[in-house]
């Protein structure tokens, strides 16, 4: 047996030689390719949206760009492209169209503040949260807010997103909205959205909500909850994705949050009417069931209508249908106290709003005209169905008296 292992032993040698061999070649060869700039050109566009402007203003190789970056932000890989890619169309969008928006942007935060901010509050911040403000910390307090308007003749809202300092002052332990931090803030209502930072009271974690008191429980910590978002990047990136495509409308420097469903449009001869509503839950309540929306209609008549086609509205016909089919009408004289006239290629544009006691409804109607050059001519314009519904909401725990679950709307 001795004999035949010292048979072997040179073969042996000679295939662990090889194998070393091998594998110098291996290392040599990985070495190579890990220096190969242009595999880290793809990584740095991929990761960091690092532009080839911003390489050459920085002057260092891809690899030296990608390795320093990540250093920097490597624990938000995952979503530092999405979110950065947000923020810059975001910025170009407002750039053109409300650029007084964009100076109210914050410079970004260090990790060391995103630190400090947690052992503040004594929860740890979610990660796509923390790399948003790596990008910019938010906005100061100041009107318009970057997450939308609303005006109504007698109120006002405009929410502002928090820098990560004041939303650390406003991180509420209290009973209805213990753990949670502040992502906005209206400085008229006094409106915010909060993002829950641990599943309690029957949140979910990271989820996101206006908070809606229950004004019918004797517990002032009965809090029912208007949910928005179920992440910060869904919730931030979902919205950012409606202002860029117009999916908001940008009106006096402002945005502002309805949504046009680009069915609900009618044409009646010249004369089209387009509709877009708007959910206001600072003034709904769940408990009692009051929900509260906001329309803004369009009338427009085409450029290429002649002349005597000019008209003059003179009344309204709403029919209002709630959730349980329960039917309003209501008609009377003029639109908000107007009688707009109407000629080729002009637009009227009006706001006004309604409230249901189901969560959602709909409305339906026409207006009526007379025309200008034959003041005995009257005609109806229809006015397109369009559906309003409230977002989902949660109940509070503090209303539960017995086990069941969180109730979803």
């Amino acid at each position: 047996s001795l004999h035949y292992l010292e048979c072997l032993l040179p073969v042996t040698l000679e295939s662990l030689r090889q194998c070393l061999q091998c594998c110098c070649y291996l290392s040599r060869r990985l070495n190579q390719l890990s220096s190969h700039d242009p595999l880290w050109k793809r990584h740095c566009k991929k990761y960091w949206l690092i532009s080839e402007e911003e390489k050459s203003q920085r002057n260092q190789s891809w690899k030296a760009i990608f390795i320093s970056t990540y250093s920097d932000l490597g624990r938000y890989i995952r979503y530092y492209a999405t979110l950065k890619k947000a923020w810059d169309d975001l910025e170009k969008y407002l750039g053109q169209r409300c650029p007084r928006m964009i100076g109210s942007l914050k410079e970004s935060v260090r990790e060391e503040d995103l630190d400090a901010v947690e052992a503040q509050i004594g929860c740890k911040l979610p990660d796509d949260y923390r790399c948003s403000f790596r990008i910019h910390n938010g906005q100061k307090l100041v009107v318009p807010g970057l997450m939308g308007s609303m005006a109504l003749s007698n109120h006002y809202r405009s929410e502002d997103l928090l820098d990560i300092d004041t939303a650390a002052g406003g991180f509420q332990q209290r009973l209805g909205l213990k753990q949670c931090l502040p992502l906005t803030f209206c400085i008229h209502t006094g409106l915010s959205q909060y993002m829950a930072l641990e599943s309690v009271e029957g949140r979910n974690k990271y989820e996101i909500f206006y908070q809606c008191p229950d004004q019918m429980a004797r517990n002032p910590s009965a809090i029912d909850m208007f949910i928005t978002g179920t992440s910060y990047l869904e919730w931030f990136t979902s919205y950012v994705n409606k202002v860029v495509t117009g999916g908001y409308p940008i009106i006096r420097d402002q945005i502002f949050r309805y949504v046009h469903d680009k069915e609900c449009v009618a044409t009646t001869g010249d004369i089209t009417v387009s509709v877009s509503t708007s959910f206001l839950p600072e003034l709904s309540s769940v408990h009692p069931p009051h929900y509260f929306f906001t329309y803004r209609i369009r009338i427009e008549m085409s450029k290429d209508a002649l002349p005597e086609k000019a008209c003059q509205l003179d009344s309204r016909y709403w029919r209002i249908t709630n959730a349980k089919g329960a039917v309003e009408e209501v008609q009377g004289p003029g639109v908000v106290g107007e009688f707009p006239i109407i000629s080729p290629g002009r637009v009227y544009e009006y706001t006004s709003c309604t409230t249901f006691s189901t969560t959602s409804g709909y409305m339906e109607g026409y207006y009526t005209f007379h025309c200008l050059y034959y003041k005995d001519k009257f005609f109806n314009v229809t006015i397109p169905r369009f559906h309003m519904v409230c977002p989902t909401f949660k109940v509070s725990t503090a209303r539960m008296v017995s086990g069941d679950a969180v109730v979803l709307i």
